[in-house]
């Protein structure tokens, strides 16, 4: 029985972060029609997905931190408790308040992966870490590819409360089996939690991604989104300085402007930012209207279908980067995939047209985001202590999210410039959807840049030999892997 455990563990956890993707994919299909299902403002609506974005924003850095303080499966658990409860609350009511607040349980789920990468590399033999590390990191994508179409079919042709329904069982089960399957990880960082420095941080990022996510539906330079933008700085400089002071800081500011840990950081956000533009830009453009001369007109469910090989892809390609990157290290795989990404924008750029071509376009750019994230925690377990892991994975993911609230704020920003009236109604031309893939190539360029500075393998040997015999043979496989 205890062998059979070890052998699902991964599997077990990379079920967890496909459940994680989903959760937060599948309430797209109904947003047209929920006003006219909760009897809401569409504005208030759309908190449905904002609530989920900032408390997941919020909980991914602050769980990765408890995690290794108090135990990785614990905090797992329950952020796989919390994600199957706010599902369980969607599917039994239908007032908005409660599904706002519910989605934001739900938002919990983000920590899953970071906490799930620190477990592998803590619980796994050196040799399998790498391609199981790539599979973790996949996940996001393929979940979001398989619950985009499979929400839409539950949408289309069940009452909507099925979908969560659906959801929460899943969720039971992901939940039983990470109980079942996967250990408390011995590795821990002894110390009294920063609770000081956890609220600042949240107060920080709801300041920064409210005013992302919100400044097109306000006003760019209305007072609202001017002050949250003011407040985020004034916040984050005050929580910055509060964790240089800290004892045992919820983020080791001084590990993290390392290069080494920074540069993966950075290049984490300018990924998302391309990864994101793919699938945003891509369901917006097969939807539009025939009459503009370039849109599909295809359904939700086609849409989906569209996206979804980039999500087999993402799971058949997960063991290939993991080899990529034990032949020619992290950091090439990295590079590697963000100039895949922007090779897809390319392809993109040159026929958006024709729906074939929109589908090869649309996995290559998935391909490159495979190489890329199963490349990025890899480099953040080589540059931190074992202690640290699934905090500063859990700071890496967070910057994924925070490119990827930045990218639909500015795609938002590109579309609304470049519309036409099609029976009356604005919609974005042609034009404007390839600005956007220009856009989203150019920053995967950038990102390509940002990995290839990161420094080589030599400046970790130090930080190996003080970790001891055991963590230097770990992190010596890390590198190959």
């Amino acid at each position: 029985m205890a062998a059979l455990r070890d052998r699902l563990t991964v599997p077990v956890l990379a079920f967890g972060g496909i459940l994680m993707a989903v959760m937060q994919t599948v309430v797209v299909p109904l947003l047209p029609d929920l006003p006219r299902l909760t009897g809401a403002p569409a504005s208030t609506v759309s908190w449905m997905v904002t609530a989920t974005l900032l408390s997941g924003a919020v909980l991914t850095p602050v769980l990765g931190r408890a995690g290794d303080m108090y135990g990785k499966r614990r905090v797992l658990l329950m952020a796989l408790a919390l994600m199957t409860v706010g599902s369980l609350l969607c599917a039994l009511t239908s007032d908005v308040g409660i599904l706002i607040a519910a989605r934001a349980l739900q938002g919990a789920a983000a920590a899953v992966v970071p906490l799930s990468i620190s477990i592998l590399r803590d619980e796994l033999p050196p040799a399998k870490t790498g391609s199981a590390v790539a599979l973790m990191s996949s996940t996001v994508g393929i979940g979001a590819a398989l619950g985009l179409p499979l929400a839409a079919l539950v949408v289309q042709y069940a009452d909507w409360h099925a979908m969560f329904w659906a959801t929460t069982a899943l969720g039971a089960i992901g939940l039983a089996l990470a109980w079942w399957a996967v250990r408390e990880s011995p590795v821990r960082e002894p110390g009294r939690f920063d609770t000081l420095g956890a609220l600042g941080l949240a107060a920080g990022l709801v300041c920064l991604l409210l005013g992302v996510s919100q400044g097109g539906t306000w006003g760019w330079t209305s007072p609202g989104i001017l002050g949250l933008f003011i407040a985020c700085v004034l916040i984050l400089a005050l929580w910055c300085r509060q964790q240089l002071r800290a004892e045992r800081p919820l983020v080791d500011l001084k590990l993290a402007a390392r290069p080494r840990v920074a540069l993966p950081h950075i290049t984490a956000l300018l990924t998302g930012f391309a990864f994101y533009g793919n699938s945003l830009v891509t369901a917006q453009l097969v939807q539009a209207p025939e009459a503009t001369g370039y849109g599909l007109d295809l359904s939700i469910v086609a849409t989906g279908l569209c996206l979804l090989p980039g999500g087999v892809t993402m799971l058949l390609l997960s063991p290939v980067s993991a080899r990529i990157s034990a032949a020619r290290g992290p950091r090439v795989t990295l590079a590697l995939g963000a100039a895949v990404i922007a090779f897809g924008y390319l392809l993109r750029i040159m026929d958006s047209r024709d729906l074939w071509m929109i589908i090869v376009g649309a996995t290559v750019c998935s391909t490159g985001t495979t190489l890329a994230y199963s490349a990025l925690p890899t480099l953040i377990l080589r540059a931190v202590p074992a202690g640290q892991t699934a905090s500063a994975n859990g700071v890496n993911v967070l910057m994924r999210t925070i490119g990827q609230a930045v990218c639909s704020a500015a795609v938002a920003a590109v579309l609304v410039h470049h519309t036409s009236l099609v029976g009356g109604a604005p919609v974005p031309t042609l034009h404007g959807y390839l600005l956007a893939f220009v856009m989203a190539g150019t920053v995967a360029l950038v990102a390509c840049a940002a990995a290839l500075s990161i420094p080589g393998d030599p400046a970790s040997r130090g930080t190996r030999r003080s970790r001891g015999r055991t963590g230097a043979r770990r992190d010596e496989a890390l590198e190959g892997a």
